[in-house]
């Protein structure tokens, strides 16, 4: 009798450690979201700020980071309803400055998401055994280095006035929002494997 008790006991801890909540892994999904939303909105109004002061190959660049964050924050979505969830509604709150300090207030942002939030919710997500949390965390991660590195570049060009060195286009896959110099893609996508044809210029 006491053998089926510990076994009964055994089924119901498991099932209710199959059942709990990954709560820290849900508000980091909100969290990101919001953040990827609001860069959406935010790299697009830089992209008409650079153009409107004739940055054209900046412009360019925000506009490949907008597409890419909009990506990030729909596959966070993805995951999100997939434990069940909902996103609240996000009004994106940011300023547009000139496009220097458009690109330093970016080079600060993705830096930050890089290296501090981003490894913090891939780690807390690893926690909580979400592993398509991990994945889409990974992949913001990994495109937001890329993006801080872009920006760098972009300023520094801009700061010497050789803004003609600087990029014309970008490719962007659809699937994980990893950023290619459209002069410089792989075969498929370094962080997901997408075929570069399924790439979207911008």
């Amino acid at each position: 009798m006491k053998k089926y008790l510990f076994l009964a006991l055994g089924m119901i801890l498991a099932l209710a450690s199959c059942t709990t909540k990954p709560t820290k892994t849900v508000d980091n999904l909100k969290a990101a979201i919001k953040g990827e939303l609001t860069a959406t909105a935010k790299y697009a109004a830089f992209a008409q700020k650079a153009t409107e002061e004739k940055h054209d190959a900046v412009a360019k660049l925000f506009e490949a980071a907008s597409k890419a964050e909009s990506i990030h924050a729909a596959n966070h979505t993805k995951v999100l309803e997939g434990l069940g969830e909902k996103m609240d509604e996000v009004k994106p709150e940011f300023e547009v400055k000139t496009t220097a300090e458009n690109l330093k207030a970016a080079i600060e942002g993705e830096t930050y998401e890089d290296t501090q939030m981003y490894p913090k919710f891939i780690e807390e997500a690893k926690k909580e055994n979400v592993d398509k949390a991990v994945k889409s965390f990974t992949w913001a991660r990994d495109t937001e280095k890329k993006h801080a590195d872009f920006y760098k570049k972009a300023l520094a060009a801009l700061e010497g006035n050789t803004e003609n060195t600087l990029p014309t286009a970008y490719l962007v896959c659809p699937v994980c929002g990893n950023t290619y110099d459209a002069a410089t893609v792989d075969a498929k996508c370094a962080f997901c494997g997408t075929p570069k044809e399924k790439f979207e210029k911008i």
